[in-house]
């Protein structure tokens, strides 16, 4: 039998929803199906919710208004996460390592004035 191991080509298919005005920054879709790598290419460490911000940045994000959805490489205040329902807060917030199926939703609750 292999390891149990995941090797670095593995990738994990998730699935992210976005709402709250969040959408319009990611092709007004709420929802994407993406796979993301189980290994942190840059960290070599198993791929978390902070991993999962970066590259939804780096790779999903389609509006330059980046600043609506991170700030200095964390999440911005007002941006609620739930991890397959339950709120991140719970899981362990941007520690938390992602599975196979998980479904993460950003919700903002920051509304113009």
């Amino acid at each position: 039998m292999g390891s149990s191991e995941p090797t670095s080509c593995e990738t994990i298919p998730i699935t992210v929803e976005f709402s709250g005005g969040l959408e319009m920054l990611f092709s007004n879709k709420a929802k994407h199906a993406v796979a993301v790598p189980s290994i942190d290419p840059v960290t070599n460490s198993p791929f978390n919710i902070g991993h999962l911000i970066r590259h939804l940045v780096d790779n999903l994000i389609t509006d330059d208004r980046t600043d609506l959805f991170v700030l200095d490489d964390h999440l911005r205040p007002g941006i609620l996460v739930l991890i397959n329902d339950a709120d991140w807060e719970l899981e362990g917030e941007e520690e938390y390592e992602i599975q196979s199926g998980d479904a993460i939703l950003f919700v903002s609750t920051l509304h113009g004035g």
